[in-house]
């Protein structure tokens, strides 16, 4: 991607990111109780709008950090078993699907009398993005020459794993679910912030064609200027 094309899609992504995440939690304060993220796009919500927006800008902004965070590359065998750019594909693609495939009216779980099909494609679907998100996290965090990067990736793929595995667990558990909900806002809100960082992380590094000489290379993605 060129530097005069990927300036303004990543500063884009990062805007993106932080309004669906600003809609996320404005739909959380407008419903007034405690709830899962996914609860605020159920059939019947009148947030469904705000939920369905947030999860698509959220989606748009991790495809297109994706596509320029290609030279990006773990430094652990098995994380580099697919690069980061991959996993904020899936995830991306993930969000989008969520976005127009939302739970049934109170997200109940699927399974016993309370399963429904829809529950259970949008539960696999959040999960499946979720965790292409906290792998892209790892695989940042363990990718090469990039030491500040790292760092903050790797606290918040420790977060999110262990606050939203908590709001997990509790959930699964149906047990202090108001809790469980507040914890998975909690994760939801470290991994947004963490690709909207990224953004302009790759943002900072894209090459200026008019002052960097041939032969540069990017202190993020290590791309030639």
């Amino acid at each position: 991607m060129s530097p005069r094309v990927a300036r303004p899609l990543l500063a884009a992504a990062a805007a993106a990111v932080l309004v669906g995440l600003a809609l996320l939690w404005g739909a959380r304060i407008a419903a007034n109780r405690f709830v899962y993220v996914s609860e605020l796009g159920a059939d019947g919500e009148p947030t469904a709008w705000a939920f369905r927006w947030a999860l698509l800008l959220v989606a748009v902004a991790a495809l297109t950090v994706a596509a320029e965070a290609t030279p990006l590359r773990s430094r652990m065998r098995i994380l580099a078993l697919a690069t980061p750019s991959v996993s904020l594909l899936i995830a991306g693609s993930a969000f989008a699907l969520a976005s127009q495939i939302t739970c049934t009216s109170g997200c109940p779980l699927p399974v016993g009398d309370s399963f429904t099909w829809q529950d259970f494609t949008h539960t696999v679907i959040a999960v499946i993005g979720f965790a292409a998100a906290c792998i892209a996290m790892l695989q940042v965090a363990t990718a090469r020459d990039h030491p500040k990067l790292a760092r903050l990736s790797m606290v918040s793929a420790v977060v999110v794993a262990v606050v939203a595995g908590a709001g997990g667990i509790l959930s699964l558990a149906r047990f202090m679910q108001h809790l469980g909900g507040l914890l998975e806002f909690a994760a939801t809100t470290v991994a947004l912030l963490w690709l909207a960082i990224l953004a302009v992380a790759l943002l900072a590094a894209v090459p200026n064609r008019a002052a960097v000489p041939t032969g540069y290379a990017s202190p993020v993605s290590g791309r030639a200027g």
